[in-house]
């Protein structure tokens, strides 16, 4: 073992969560009451799709090179104009107080620790502009930031998109694959709906548009405005058209999973996440893995193509990255990091994974993240 596996190593022995990732998933599940459990953990109806997104990564094989020199590895990757020190980005997930009373604030706080990138939820406990101070004041230099878009209404969702732009976010992440929320049983038989509850509410609540339409911050009101503005039904190309005239950032859409969709997105915007939302809308929808490659190969490098749904570990990583993303979405074990040990539980789920990433790509023959393609997996079997 070099020095650098050594120190690898002892950094994952002082870890304040579970290295594998079940038994973090369990722990976490463990210390939440039954609402937010559900919220975290569950699917679309039977969940199949939950378990077919960890499944394609089964089917999916690294075959490693030897005798290359991989003492130094640089994680560095290009997503459109942006450069990450890392392709890990923190995945936009909602109502973050939950699991923790500081939420998004504590998540912000730990990618600004690791140097992580981070996409934070319209549907944030903490506004925006919180998390955006946080990040930074925790930063070691600049944090990059993008800000997800849940449609509601042009007015809203206008007066968002400033704020954004005002706190220093460097790109918009359309979420295209929720018009409406999907037939979740676990959230359903909870009977628990965390926006009365008063979660998700922070950036709305700093809103002026909604502030106005609610007649002030009161809970109650801007939860009812919520409810009445957010999701859309009849979204559609247009209304991408619209967004992108309107803000001079990087527009990716994220829930892209057709490579007829992918072509027209690469027109109609600067980028595309595939993604099944984690198996939370469609049960038996395509594994967002296997969408990847077809997605990833229509476009053909003319925009940067992301990925999200059911990553793990530094392999999935690695393999994600092969089969065309150009940066990955991470989402639920982050937020296991936050139910356990709030700031410092998110930033040790970022190192061990980017630890486990970087071991797999130095063995794997692999020096930069930026080299893997194809050639890097193979699909079992062939």
């Amino acid at each position: 073992m070099d020095g650098t596996s050594r120190k690898r190593a002892v950094a994952a022995g002082a870890s304040t969560v579970p290295l594998d990732p079940e038994a973090l998933a369990e722990q976490a599940a463990a210390d939440l009451p039954p609402g937010p459990r559900a919220y975290l953990v569950g699917g679309a109806e039977t969940e199949q799709t939950i378990r077919d997104n960890r499944r394609a990564f089964d089917r999916w094989r690294i075959r490693p090179r030897v005798l290359r020199d991989t003492s130094t590895r640089d994680h560095q990757v290009t997503v459109g104009d942006q450069r990450l020190t890392h392709p890990l980005v923190c995945a936009p997930i909602g109502m973050q107080s939950l699991y923790d009373d500081e939420g998004e604030v504590a998540t912000a706080r730990a990618a600004g620790r690791t140097g992580t990138a981070l996409c934070l939820s319209t549907v944030s406990s903490a506004s925006l502009e919180a998390v955006a101070r946080a990040q930074d004041e925790a930063a070691d230099g600049a944090a990059v930031r993008w800000f997800q878009v849940y449609w509601s209404g042009r007015e809203v969702t206008a007066s968002l998109v400033r704020r954004a732009e005002a706190a220093g976010y460097s790109a918009l992440v359309l979420t295209v694959d929720t018009p409406v929320t999907g037939w979740r049983v676990r959230e359903l038989e909870s009977g628990y709906a965390p926006l009365d509850h008063g979660h998700g509410l922070g950036t709305y609540a700093a809103d002026p548009v909604v502030r106005e339409r609610a007649g002030g911050t009161d809970d109650e009101a801007v939860a009812s405005v919520v409810s009445d503005c957010l999701g859309d039904a009849s979204l559609d190309w247009d209304d991408v058209a619209w967004l992108r005239e309107r803000t001079d950032l990087p527009l990716y859409l994220k829930g892209v999973m057709h490579p007829d969709d992918a072509r027209r997105a690469a027109d109609a915007a600067d980028g595309v996440v595939v993604s099944n939302h984690g198996g939370r809308q469609v049960d038996g929808e395509l594994a967002a893995l296997e969408a990847l490659g077809p997605v990833a190969r229509e476009v053909g490098g003319s925009v940067p193509v992301l990925f999200d749904s059911g990553v793990r570990t530094g392999a999935d990583v690695f393999r994600a990255l092969a089969l065309g993303a150009d940066a990955v979405l991470l989402g639920r074990p982050y937020c296991y990091g936050l139910t356990l040990a709030g700031a410092d539980g998110v930033a040790d789920v970022l190192r061990n994974l980017r630890a486990a990433f970087d071991l797999t790509l130095e063995l794997s023959g692999y020096p930069t993240a930026s080299a893997l393609d194809g050639n890097a997996v193979v699909r079992a079997g062939d």
